[in-house]
């Protein structure tokens, strides 16, 4: 093979399941016993009424790795769709996280500075901390999260990617 083909890239695919117990579970363990690594997960409840969840994950492999991690998904039964958003055309993602941030004074100012400059939220604050709300691509809460690291970040709490295709079709 070629080296093109053998470079790894992360793919987000969104899996639209029957909303019951279990089906978590076996997404879950296609991956871990084909040795396939997650690098974030997201599960929702998409409709009520259809009982339908949507299952997003990340994950990195070879165009190869990827077509046989989306075939096997195809086959387990609870699977209605699986799309890979990373190469099916455009689609909007986003992440959240929680940032906590303890210090006292240039420490605390500049840590509002910077949460100023990339739109973090104050979601609580005390006399010694902050808690920042920050939303938006992996990339920018990774480096908001390192602009933290050494004004006092104390804790990080990170929802995962979640992601829809853009455009008037459904999943």
């Amino acid at each position: 093979m070629s080296p093109k083909q053998e470079t790894e890239n992360a793919h987000t695919i969104a899996v639209l399941v029957d909303n019951e117990p279990g089906v978590l579970a076996r997404v879950i363990g296609l991956f871990s016993g084909r040795g396939y690594n997650i690098e974030s997960l997201t599960v929702a409840e998409v409709s009520h009424e259809e009982n339908l969840s949507r299952i997003t994950i990340v994950t990195s492999g070879t165009p190869m790795i990827i077509e046989q991690i989306k075939a096997q998904l195809s086959r387990l039964v609870p699977i209605h769709t699986v799309r890979d958003l990373t190469i099916e055309g455009p689609s909007v993602e986003r992440e959240l996280a929680l940032v906590k941030v303890a210090g006292s004074g240039e420490k605390r100012v500049e840590s509002l500075r910077i949460a100023d400059i990339f739109r973090a939220r104050v979601l609580d604050s005390t006399n010694q901390s902050f808690v920042f709300e920050i939303v938006g691509d992996t990339g920018k809460l990774s480096a908001f999260i390192e602009l933290m690291k050494p004004l006092g970040l104390v804790d990080v709490s990170r929802t995962g990617i979640v992601a829809i295709a853009r455009g008037t079709e459904a999943l």
